[in-house]
């Protein structure tokens, strides 16, 4: 009891409520607010957004352009791509493009790294 208005805690009287009207104050399934960004429609939107790479092997788009073009926010593409998909998220990076005179050059080092440490290989 609050002892300034002199009424129950409001916890109390909702206890008090679920437990006559349910037998208990357990959670009963399917109450709640439903799942919306999270629906199998925007999962399976996702997942063809993501597993797509229009015959360019190694590409995919990022989550910012699944979540551009699907119109879901993109905290929730990467949460259904993590959670649902079980895939990672990871950030584009440009690998390092080698001309064939590194090419050339990288090959005369590791000949000469090869006879000066021959135990090691």
């Amino acid at each position: 009891m609050n002892p300034k208005t002199g009424q129950e805690a409001d916890w109390i009287t909702c206890w008090q409520k679920l437990t006559a009207v349910r037998g208990s104050v357990d959670r009963v399934s399917g109450s709640g607010r439903p799942r919306t960004a999270r629906a199998i429609g925007n999962v399976t939107v996702v997942e063809e957004m993501a597993l797509s790479q229009e015959d360019k092997p190694r590409t995919h788009r990022t989550v910012r352009q699944i979540a551009r073009e699907s119109g879901i926010s993109r905290l929730s593409v990467h949460r259904i791509i993590k959670t649902d998909l079980q895939l990672k998220c990871l950030r584009k990076s440009n690998a390092q493009a080698l001309t064939s005179a590194n090419n050339q050059a990288r090959m005369t080092r590791a000949r000469q790294l090869m006879q000066k440490y021959p135990e090691v290989w």
